[in-house]
């Protein structure tokens, strides 16, 4: 292997590291956001399983106000690119979930890709150190 691949296979694995700490990055997201869906449904139903709540509403810097929550309260969800809509308990907890699913998909799908890279870093060290022990052999012979 010449000194140019060498460096090639530096600047390859260095690419990989970085794609593979973006995949990281990404994972973590996707589980944040899948356990906020999971909580969000799990105040909605227990909301909805009393006729009338007390609960507390934040409004920011640890500050909240006490309100009263009823089974027919509507909620407003965030649907994207600024969008709110109103929907009754059940459309909501049937939009988080599928939003739920979605997410999973995206899970299974950037936990593949960072296995692909794991695999190719691996194999990309085991070369360095094939290079590096020829590199050793020849100067010592």
């Amino acid at each position: 292997m010449s000194e140019e691949q060498a460096e090639q296979l530096m600047q390859q694995m260095q690419m990989l590291e970085t794609y593979f700490s973006d995949l990281s990055q990404r994972e973590s997201t996707f589980l944040n956001i899948l356990r906020e869906a999971v909580a969000a449904i799990e105040s909605i139903q227990s909301l909805g399983k009393n006729p009338e709540s007390d609960t507390l509403i934040p409004i920011g810097m640890g500050t909240y106000i006490p309100t009263k929550v009823s089974s027919s309260s509507k909620i407003v969800l965030n649907i994207g690119a600024g969008v709110a809509v109103e929907k009754d308990f059940p459309s909501t907890i049937n939009y988080l979930e599928a939003r739920i699913k979605e997410i999973e998909i995206a899970l299974q799908d950037t936990a593949a890709k960072k296995q692909d890279a794991a695999a190719r870093l691996e194999q990309g060290k085991a070369q360095i150190n094939q290079l590096m022990q020829s590199m050793q052999q020849s100067k010592s012979g």
